[in-house]
């Protein structure tokens, strides 16, 4: 029996996560969400900062990638402005702000940090 990573490579492809990590409260909420989706093997973390850095191997991971996610704390939407802008069209977004969760009024504590994990598994989990 293989050892399974749970980043869902055994099933065609690993899954990346992208996220921002701004300096907000919004954006802690939204690396929290990151964070904890990585730890329950939802997908790998993978680094933002390499992309806009133009990083040629992270963004061929990316764009041959099982499922991307970029999760964004609000409307600014870096994380998807900077996939984007590396040619990676293939992805999932959340932007929390989408869901009742406002900038300067979400601390980044258990309960938003959940409710943010829970909208990011749903996007994993879609075909």
């Amino acid at each position: 029996m293989s050892a399974q990573c749970g980043c869902g490579c055994e099933n065609g492809g690993p899954k990346l996560i992208f996220c921002c990590a701004g300096a907000a409260d919004i954006g802690a909420v939204a690396y929290g969400a990151a964070r904890k989706l990585y730890g329950e093997g939802q997908g790998t973390l993978a680094c933002l900062s390499l992309v806009g850095a133009g990083s040629e191997g992270l963004i061929l991971s990316a764009q041959g990638a099982a499922k991307v996610l970029a999760v964004d704390g609000c409307p600014l939407d870096c994380a998807r402005k900077m996939l984007e802008k590396a040619e990676i069209t293939k992805f999932s977004h959340l932007r929390l702000t989408d869901h009742d969760m406002k900038k300067g009024a979400c601390p980044p504590n258990e309960e938003n940090i959940e409710r943010a994990a829970a909208e990011g598994r749903k996007l994993l989990a879609a075909e």
